[in-house]
């Protein structure tokens, strides 16, 4: 199944810049790894903020918890830095579109 993850992360005003880069780096490191291994099928930073998207494809939520969680930022402690993190499954449009034309056709469909 195929899920939309949205990041937002934040400095620390007590964290120095280089020791929050690094850890976004070793976070992107993982990440890639993922990208590369098939899992993420995508993943983009959004310009301009500390906000990262990525698509996942896995099996269940319990996968899909058991990945974040076994990022470096989750696993070496720094979970803080995530002040924002959404899930949002996601479906074929394809298949939308097969709903759509039934529920379209439907004489009981609410108006």
């Amino acid at each position: 199944m195929l899920y939309m993850v949205r990041v937002r992360l934040a400095k620390p005003a007590t964290m120095s810049n280089q020791e929050f880069y690094s850890l976004w780096l070793e976070e992107a490191a993982a990440a890639t790894g993922a990208v590369e291994a098939g899992i993420m099928k995508g993943l983009w930073k959004v310009a301009g903020v500390n906000e990262v998207i990525g698509v996942l494809d896995v099996e269940s939520p319990d996968v899909l918890d058991g990945a974040l969680h076994g990022l470096p930022l989750w696993s070496k402690g720094y979970a803080h830095l995530i002040t924002d993190l959404q899930v949002t499954p996601l479906r074929s449009y394809a298949a939308w579109y097969e709903d759509l034309k039934k529920m379209a056709a439907s004489k009981d469909a609410a108006s």
